[in-house]
């Protein structure tokens, strides 16, 4: 409809979207393409036939449901009775409706994830600054998976190597891939990728920026993303220069109780106005409503708190001291957001930043 009313658009289109909205049309093309991913033990439609594959696969195995399920379609089971559980939660009873109607198995891949993020026109790409998720709803990336608890991003979070690996076997030949087929992408790509001991693998396509890794990129960014959007919606987008801030930025979301699971809304949230007036540091608004004078929550993520600072240390420490100042009933969040890069990072052998 937008074009067909001579507007610019920075989105794909239905055909590209099924990277995302198809888990299986996602696997084939890789497949066609060569591009990196864990194995595929089968998809299935038939609870019988997919409980039946469970006896070839190696354990834990990983079970996704094709389609778009909320972030709540991804299961890492270490034993059969909750691989076979979740399969009759999908394919009996129904519970994340029609985007777990088929579920796949792949083998359960071992490293670290990453989210790396592009801006593409079709054929040139903005390459985003990487960030990491933390998808676990407790901390020590325990308990079910969410749609993200927190996501930070900092100056070399990989090294030069790894990332000369990512945009040669998996973001060019994806864009390639998808020309090539007729379905030009326009607009944000996300790879969900995991950094394995054989090399990053991409886990799952997303046809958006994502959340919570959109949130700390805002806060990096050096430069007018609306220019950006202008030069991707023109197929301009070679001749654009991004830059980035040095150093961090964290994000930490705030969550109902009960999130994943059930949940209460309507709760009166209070020091949005305090936690928003420290030096560097935004509350971005998720699952919210206002009620006069007044904010209430409205959602399972209710807020992405999000601090930029010179290292990581100091964004984590700015991001939880704005999070202190945020009150709602239930209020859940996780504690070590981005704790894990500040542990590589001296494990690599570098100074803590004061």
């Amino acid at each position: 409809m937008f074009r067909a009313a001579g507007r610019k658009i920075v989105g794909p289109a239905a055909a590209a979207a099924q990277l995302e909205g198809s888990k299986i049309f996602a696997k084939e093309f890789m497949d066609r393409y060569r591009i990196p991913t864990a194995t595929l033990y089968g998809a299935f439609d038939s609870p019988a036939e997919a409980i039946r594959a469970l006896d070839a696969v190696d354990w834990p195995v990983v079970l996704k449901a094709d389609g778009l399920c909320a972030g709540k379609g991804v299961l890492v089971a270490e034993t059969r009775e909750e691989a076979t559980a979740f399969i009759r939660k999908l394919l009996e009873k129904h519970e994340l409706g029609q985007g777990g109607s088929r579920v796949l198995l792949e083998k359960a891949l071992q490293g670290d994830e990453l989210s790396f993020i592009v801006l593409t026109d079709g054929r040139s790409f903005l390459q985003m600054a990487p960030t990491r998720d933390h998808k676990r709803v407790f901390d020590g990336d325990r308990g079910p998976n969410t749609g993200g608890m927190g996501a930070y991003t900092v100056d070399g979070m990989i090294p030069a190597a790894v990332e000369s690996v990512i945009l040669h076997k998996i973001v060019r030949p994806t864009i390639a891939g998808l020309l090539d087929e007729g379905i030009p992408y326009k607009g944000f790509l996300y790879f969900g990728l995991m950094l394995t001991a054989d090399g990053p693998l991409v886990l799952e396509y997303n046809c958006r920026m994502g959340d919570p890794e959109t949130q700390p990129l805002m806060m990096s960014m050096d430069f007018d993303l609306a220019a950006a959007l202008e030069a991707a919606s023109c197929r301009k987008l070679d001749t654009f220069r991004p830059a980035w801030k040095s150093g961090a930025s964290v994000c930490v979301v705030m969550t109902s109780g009960g999130y994943p699971g059930p949940y209460e809304t309507g709760k009166k949230i209070s020091g949005l106005a305090e936690a928003s007036a420290l030096p560097d540091v935004a509350v971005f608004h998720a699952g919210t409503r206002r009620d006069g004078d007044s904010v209430l929550t409205s959602g399972g993520r209710v807020l992405g708190v999000t601090a930029t600072a010179g290292s990581l240390e100091e964004a984590i420490r700015k991001v939880y001291n704005a999070v202190d100042k945020i009150h709602f009933e239930g209020a859940h969040y996780r504690t070590d957001i981005g704790a894990k890069g500040i542990t590589k990072s001296r494990a690599a052998g570098d100074a803590p930043h004061a």
